[in-house]
């Protein structure tokens, strides 16, 4: 298994942990903020981002190991404290502008949008991470790193938990913390950096230290008496990572065919972020979102035992998922990829049927009768059956009755509802 991949063995749980944990405080205190489908829609575009990393679905032009070792200007030591610290503070650094630039630019958008899709602001949606890099060319942000001489394998360290450091903030349940507000990223900062409103758009980068936002002048505070609205001005409207991811791009693709300026089939792909040249903006209107009344978040409607087993089949997923990672390393490259495309079928399949689509309800049957033939034909999951006995029974037993349990949500909650 990659470094990436155990790291991940080991975080998930603890974020589904702390999901958990917060989705029942916010019942006790009967001020919920997660709402159940757009929790189940975060974690499934978390599914997507880790599969995709984990699986090796990224096409490698710049090696760090590479730039370190041929470009050091000097060399810092892996046994050093100091060498971790340093790396942690320019990671952050480096971080800030990184993300600055993904705000500000329509390029860089499409590959951060899928972030800031969620109507809600609670720890599901940190999992909300984009796919659509198919290159490792942001290594090249990194590159100054290299220039300090920082080894690989302090990097594959550090990088990690400065990531995994971000997760905690999202939520509201957390007021402001007092002095620490002046020097880390707390989540009073970052809901203001997710949130709608005109005195917050584009503001808080940072995702560590905040001091970067005080010095570069993006820090803007929360105030009571602006509530923080959350989403995009042209929100997202689906729950399907695979359409969340996509949907900036295919707009920026529509909006370069059909625009008549050559100039701007070309320039709109590196103008701020929302650009569209005029011609396209007229002929072709998007829905945006002008004021804050404006807001309608999405919701196709769906009965209470669509919303409990949309619960019950992320929770399969992330199981098999969890497998999937502690067996990479055991298992051919060739059936690891299996496993991950199926799994990434499922995911797709099954929010496509949460936005209530025709082709979600059929490609998650067909999903889920593929996984019963696979674990018929094999015999085994994967090798589940070594560590858990009859899993793989377990397995095609569930998709055999999420198969009929698909059928049966198609005619009562899109059939019967048209």
């Amino acid at each position: 298994m990659n470094q990436f991949g155990n790291v991940l063995l080991i975080a998930m749980p603890g974020f589904f942990v702390l999901i958990m944990f917060e989705m029942f405080w916010g019942r006790w205190k009967h001020n919920e903020q997660q709402p159940l489908i757009d929790a189940v829609a975060s974690v499934a575009c978390g599914f997507t981002n880790i599969l995709k990393a984990t699986l090796g679905l990224t096409i490698v032009i710049f090696s760090y190991a590479w730039m370190e070792s041929h470009l050091h200007i000097i060399q810092l030591s892996a046994s050093s404290v100091w060498t971790y610290i340093i790396t942690f503070v320019a990671l952050d650094f480096i971080g800030y502008w990184m993300h600055r630039l993904s705000h500000r630019v329509n390029f860089f958008w499409g590959h951060h949008v899928v972030h800031h899709s969620s109507e809600e602001f609670n720890l599901p949606c940190a999992l909300r991470q984009g796919i659509t890099m198919i290159t490792n060319l942001t290594t090249l942000a990194i590159f100054p790193l290299a220039l300090m001489g920082i080894p690989p394998q302090v990097l594959g360290i550090v990088g990690p938990v400065h990531l995994f450091s971000q997760f905690w903030y999202h939520t509201r349940y957390i007021g402001r913390l007092g002095v620490l507000e002046y020097i880390f990223v707390t989540p009073s900062a970052h809901r203001v950096h997710h949130a709608m409103n005109d005195m917050y758009m584009d503001k808080n980068y940072s995702a560590i230290f905040i001091i970067w936002d005080r010095m570069f002048g993006t820090y803007q505070s929360e105030l009571s008496t602006e509530p923080c609205v959350y989403g995009m001005r042209r929100p997202a409207q689906s729950w399907n990572p695979i359409v969340i991811n996509f949907k900036h791009w295919y707009t920026l693709a529509k909006d370069a065919f059909y625009t008549q300026k050559w100039s701007d089939k070309v320039k709109l792909w590196f103008m701020p972020t929302g650009w569209r040249p005029a011609d396209v903006s007229e002929q072709y209107p998007l829905f945006t979102i002008q004021t804050m009344n404006d807001l309608q978040k999405y919701n196709p409607g769906y009965s209470k035992w669509f919303v409990r087993y949309s619960f019950m089949h992320i929770h399969i997923v992330f199981l098999l998922v969890c497998f999937l990672f502690f067996r990479f390393g055991e298992i051919t490259k060739a059936d690891a990829l299996l496993n991950g495309i199926m799994l990434l079928l499922a995911v797709f399949g099954f929010t496509a049927m949460l936005d209530k689509k025709h082709y979600g309800f059929m490609g998650m049957l067909i999903t889920s009768i593929g996984i019963v033939v696979f674990v018929l034909v094999k015999g085994d999951w994967f090798g589940l059956n070594s560590f858990v006995p009859f899993g793989s029974v377990a397995v095609a037993t569930y998709f055999t009755l999420a198969a009929l349990i698909v059928g049966w949500f198609y005619k009562t909650e899109l059939v019967t509802a048209e």
